[in-house]
């Protein structure tokens, strides 16, 4: 189906630059390859399908790592970058500094396969978590800083560019673009800050021999000060899309500016100051702190609710615009099959997705309800409508967005192209459901279910978990599939011939209520109250874990249960 919109405006970009951005997006491609299979691995393990240690030389905490590593940590990062040097490019008009682009490229990449031979050779199986007394060998640890360092220099190099622009355009509010990922890469780096100190200062030497054993609890409150704000950084350039993007694809405006720039401003200030809500179940942090932490869990579902209404209401100008009426009418005149507006689908779906995955978090906040699902299935079941659902929809999406507008080449496969969403919208829905039933009674995550919990001669094995095992196999299986088809699409229109000469295209959004809010106009206060907050919430649960002295643990493999001792 052709539409008569033509949303997408275009800027041209320096060679150079195209070259960066397109190798950072296909090079994480290669790789979510084996992250995706590794996860059709994962599901065939648990459900008894595969019963043996390993599968084509891999086993399944190994597998686990690469999945998780692989899809969450790599790809997300690359693309954040790239996405992050085209929207500075495309909505500040200037260059960029190339020098610094490439370095950040080189830093990134040389880390991100320092990291993957020891997760490819098995000496690395600690999962996307790291969580000590698993160690890995050093070059993982190492290869992880070098990626963090690497988007440290994107991230600041933009900055000058930025103030260019703004000593050029006084009078001009921040582009809301603009706003958003300059908001991803301070959540970003807030959070890679402890996660630094825990690598560096805990794990690498540890890991080197240099130190005996680990301080395992201070270890876990350093990567969970990472671990949530990491959400955050995976959901907000998702955001971006959503805000900037989205309502131009359904033919109308953005509802409200205010509610952007709110959303933006308030993760900024309320992502990472959460962390301890995954330690509820953790001893030597108070239940105050844990309280406190709860508090401001539940805060971080207000820009949620705020995004859900403004693009409810944005996508509703649009199909009105477009001869909409009803009450729900309307729905039948948002581009659902759109080729040309094909990246509503992806965006649509994981909004919807998402709907789920934020009422589920929400369950997770609580402390009383966490203790019921913590450590279950229900957790994976979550984190995949959370990351696999509104991230990895927008990732993919954009992905192929910027390869198709930037490479001057046609989509390939189009009308299979517009299915993608919806297909990958079925397979995370049923897989999910089948964990979250698994959860609540009782299936544990993070565990070989191949080998003992699913094997009916096991004193493990639980009748209750069968239906969850079948729908979540059969979700995995579909979510495989359509990342095939996918990959086909996507590597088709790499290799295809150039149609027209590279450029930056966007649906540029306008907005339907420009408000002006004195509180949104700059990032100062918003960066203060975080510091703030980030005092408040960890300056006593550190203290506490002081006090406790807890003895360093030894090494411990999950591959090899003997000799777990050195």
């Amino acid at each position: 189906m052709k539409s008569a919109v033509q949303p997408y405006s275009r800027t041209d970009v320096e060679p150079g630059l195209t070259k960066i951005i397109l190798f950072e997006i296909v090079f994480p491609m290669i790789l979510l390859i084996l992250g995706i299979t590794m996860g059709l691995l994962q599901v065939l393990f648990r459900a008894g399908i595969i019963r043996s240690q390993s599968f084509l030389g891999i086993n399944y905490y190994q597998g686990l790592t690469l999945h998780g590593a692989i899809n969450a940590i790599v790809f997300t990062t690359f693309f954040a970058v790239a996405f992050g040097h085209a929207i500075i490019r495309f909505y500040t008009g200037k260059p960029l500094l190339l020098g610094a682009a490439c370095w950040s490229l080189i830093l990134m990449t040389v880390g991100t396969v320092m990291a993957a031979i020891p997760m490819l050779t098995g000496s690395a199986s600690v999962l996307y978590t790291f969580y000590p007394p698993l160690k890995a060998h050093p070059a993982f640890y190492i290869g992880l800083v070098l990626l963090v360092i690497g988007s440290w220099v994107a991230f600041f190099s933009w900055i000058p560019v930025f103030q260019q622009w703004k000593r050029e355009n006084p009078n001009t509010k921040m582009p809301l673009a603009v706003l958003g990922v300059f908001a991803t890469f301070i959540v970003w780096f807030i959070a890679t800050i402890p996660v630094a100190i825990e690598i560096i200062a805990l794990l690498i030497p540890w890991s080197l021999g240099w130190t005996p054993t680990v301080n395992v609890p201070l270890a876990r409150m350093l990567f969970w000060f990472f671990g949530h704000p990491l959400v955050y950084f995976w959901l907000l350039p998702a955001y971006v899309m959503y805000y900037t993007m989205l309502p131009k694809l359904t033919g109308g405006k953005l509802y409200s500016d205010f509610a952007g720039r709110f959303t933006f401003m308030w993760l900024i200030a309320f992502s990472a100051p959460i962390g301890i809500h995954h330690q509820y179940t953790e001893p030597g942090i108070s239940t105050t702190w844990k309280f406190v932490h709860a508090f401001f869990t539940m805060l971080v579902a207000i820009p949620s609710l705020v995004t859900a209404f403004t693009l409810a209401a944005s996508m509703e100008h649009g199909a009105r615009k477009s001869g909409g009426t009803g009450l729900f009418g309307w729905w039948k005149k948002l581009p659902w099959l759109d080729t040309d507006r094909w990246l509503f689908g992806y965006l649509f779906c994981g909004l919807f997705i998402f709907i789920f995955g934020g009422i589920t978090g929400i369950i997770n906040a609580s402390y009383s309800l966490d203790n019921v699902v913590h450590n279950t299935a229900w957790m994976p079941a979550h984190f995949h409508q959370t990351v696999a659902g509104p991230v990895f929809l927008a990732f993919i999406g954009g992905s192929l967005l910027l390869l198709s507008t930037l490479g001057g080449k046609e989509i390939a496969l189009k009308r299979l192209n517009v299915w993608i969403p919806y297909l990958w919208t079925i397979g995370i829905m049923v897989f999910s459901t089948g964990l979250f039933i698994g959860g609540i009674a009782g299936e544990p995550r993070r565990t070989n279910m191949g080998l003992s919990y699913t094997n009916p001669a096991s004193p493990l094995y639980q009748p209750s978990w069968n239906v969850a095992r079948v729908a979540g196999t059969i979700g995995g299986v579909i979510m495989f599939l359509t990342m095939l088809l996918y990959f086909v699409i996507f590597f088709g229109t790499l290799l295809r011939k150039k149609t027209s000469e590279g450029a930056l295209e966007f649906p540029v959004t306008t907005v339907y209520h420009d408000e002006d809010v004195v509180a949104l106009q700059s990032l100062r206060p918003w960066l203060v109250a975080t510091v703030i907050l980030l005092i408040v919430a960890y300056t006593m649960p550190f203290v506490e874990l002081a006090k406790a002295r807890y003895e360093g643990a030894p090494r411990y493999s999950p591959a090899s249960p003997v000799a777990l001792r050195k």
